[in-house]
């Protein structure tokens, strides 16, 4: 008989050793790759693609891009490939990239302090219309997004839009992204102070410059010096809002570290004063922190308000003054509470040299080429050159001398285009969604359109501001966290036990007056279906419990969750 075999004695384990590697910080000397998009931005500068897309892939088609150009560096210049029709919410999560990629991008197109000509706007009414089927939505930072954009006709788009001074540059990407600002600087008769000239200047310093092309994530900013706190800076990675210094006079108060998406958290003050022509050198010190310092080991941690959370402001003052700036800033206070709740700019006002503006609201931000065509050309007719885009999807036609306001409200309201909506059109804002994002779960624009008309005729004397934003995920590009009603899109289970699209609801976040966010009540979730009948509820409950002056965000945070129900 054979011997039975001897199994082998069991080896000693051996501790695996790691070096560790921190957080990817490359101050720390941590410039190793830590994943794979840390790896591709290595591998090669996502501005460098530019090259491939003008001689190799717009010739020979959507096949012929390499991966890592698909989804990682073509971002650099404002695409993102869409989403495949007809593949449902519940599959987003599962499915890899390649079977969510359709063969046609979005191309956002870059505004910098939502600033446009008649002669641009045209300009973008017409790309819509030749190479976007039409396709041209108002984002909440001031840009246009195109959807059905074909990898051939990139390099001619590109052509026209820089023909006009227009870019489509950053817009995407781990890079300095569109700077927002005041879309009435340097009209508005209550101004602070224009930052426009900050703007500029960060555009040509910053915006292509390949010594901040490879950032940690997207970083988000705003310059604004109105009053009305129009430009979010409380949710972006740096903000300059405008204030008086007692001694100093107008200039800007420093903020950083906002942002919002699954993990959000307000901006915070410096505590420091920053005078209009050092805004260029401040802002490049704050993204140079941001570079070297940014966590880059996890994407989920590297926005730059986890390291202000980790450091706090004063450490955070004290390496921007000490390393950077090479200079102590000034002390300064904060900006004041806004006077008036509505900060879109939206109605007729007059400007600091006499003329008007007039601020109007698109549903949802979904316009078209042909109707940006028509502003453009009513802008025209009207006297005026120049138009504006806002933080909430809204526009403003700039320059309107007094006679000819009347005839222009008239004529974009036959477009469709109010300049004195509801509360319901006005507060309303909505993601791009399922429609065309590989990241929605659930349809966002025409869920929020149709929204507007039922609670328009429901509640015709609801008179209050109110803000309610949809969201197709949970990374809140339409705000839902500080929205008065936040809806964040997932799927639900409807009365029969069916899954089927809906939203989980934040109740009372706000901005400007009180900024924090939305109240989670506990299971409160509700259909698509159900939404109108449950936002009249709480609209209505709201209208009954309210105090004298009672904005809808503070009635939330004390109301009952039976009555948030």
């Amino acid at each position: 008989m054979a011997a039975t075999p001897q199994k082998p004695a069991a080896a000693t384990p051996r501790r695996k050793v790691s070096r560790h590697r921190g957080e990817g910080q490359w101050a720390a000397g941590h410039f190793t790759p830590l994943n794979g998009n840390e790896q591709f931005k290595k591998d090669d500068d996502g501005l460098n693609v530019r090259t491939r897309i003008e001689t190799i892939y717009s010739k020979r088609g959507f096949d012929s891009i390499d991966p890592n150009d698909l989804r990682g560096r073509m971002r650099w210049w404002g695409l993102y490939t869409q989403r495949k029709p007809g593949i449902d919410g519940g599959k987003t999560a599962i499915l890899e990239p390649e079977e969510l990629d359709d063969s046609y991008f979005m191309l956002r197109v870059r505004i910098d302090g939502g600033r446009l000509t008649t002669q641009q706007l045209r300009v973008i009414g017409e790309i819509s219309q030749e190479f976007a089927r039409g396709t041209a939505d108002i984002t909440d930072r001031q840009n246009v997004q195109y959807h059905w954009i074909r990898i051939e006709d990139v390099p001619e788009i590109w052509n026209r839009l820089e023909a006009v001074g227009l870019s489509t540059t950053e817009a995407c990407g781990d890079t300095p992204r569109v700077v927002l600002g005041s879309p009435v600087a340097g009209i508005a008769a209550d101004e602070i102070i224009d930052g426009t000239p900050a703007i500029d200047e960060i555009q040509r310093r910053i915006i292509g410059n390949k010594a901040f092309s490879n950032l940690p994530r997207k970083f988000k900013s705003a310059i604004s010096g109105s009053p009305l706190l129009d430009v979010a800076h409380e949710i972006n990675d740096v903000a300059f809002v405008g204030v008086n210094h007692p001694e100093h006079g107008p200039g800007f108060d420093l903020w950083v570290g906002g942002g919002l998406s699954t993990n959000p958290k307000i901006g915070v003050r410096l505590g420091a004063w920053v005078p209009l022509d050092e805004v260029p050198d401040v802002y490049e010190g704050v993204i140079s922190i941001f570079r070297d310092y940014g966590y880059r080991r996890l994407r989920t941690r590297a926005r730059l308000k986890f390291l202000v959370a980790d450091w706090g402001a004063e450490k955070f003052r004290q390496v921007l003054e000490d390393e950077y700036l090479k200079r102590k800033l000034v002390d300064g206070p904060a900006p004041a509470q806004p006077v008036e709740r509505w900060r879109d700019h939206v109605g007729v006002h007059r400007q600091n040299d006499g003329r008007f503006y007039v601020g109007f609201a698109p549903r949802v931000g979904r316009v078209d080429g042909a109707t940006l065509t028509k502003i453009a050309e009513l802008a025209e007719a009207h006297g005026s050159g120049r138009v504006r885009t806002t933080v909430e999807q809204k526009m403003i036609v700039l320059d309107v001398e007094e006679a000819q306001v009347e005839s222009l409200v008239e004529a974009l309201e036959a477009l469709d285009l109010t300049a004195k909506p509801s509360p319901f059109r006005r507060g309303t804002m909505a993601c791009t969604g399922i429609e065309y994002c590989k990241l929605a779960i659930v349809e966002t624009k025409a869920r929020g359109a149709s929204l507007i008309d039922e609670l328009e005729r429901r509640i015709p004397d609801f008179d209050e501001p109110i803000t309610i934003n949809l969201n197709g995920c949970p990374n809140a590009c339409a705000r839902i966290q500080v929205a008065d009603i936040g809806l964040k899109g997932q799927l639900v289970l409807n009365d029969q036990g069916e899954q089927v699209e809906g939203y989980q609801v934040h109740l009372g976040g706000a901005l400007g007056l009180e900024a924090g966010f939305g109240r989670k009540v506990r299971g409160l979730k509700v259909t698509s279906d159900e939404l109108p009948d449950y936002v009249e509820r709480v609209l209505k409950r709201f209208q009954e419990e309210r105090e004298d002056g009672e904005r809808f965000a503070t009635w939330a945070a004390r109301a009952s969750e039976e009555a948030l129900s």
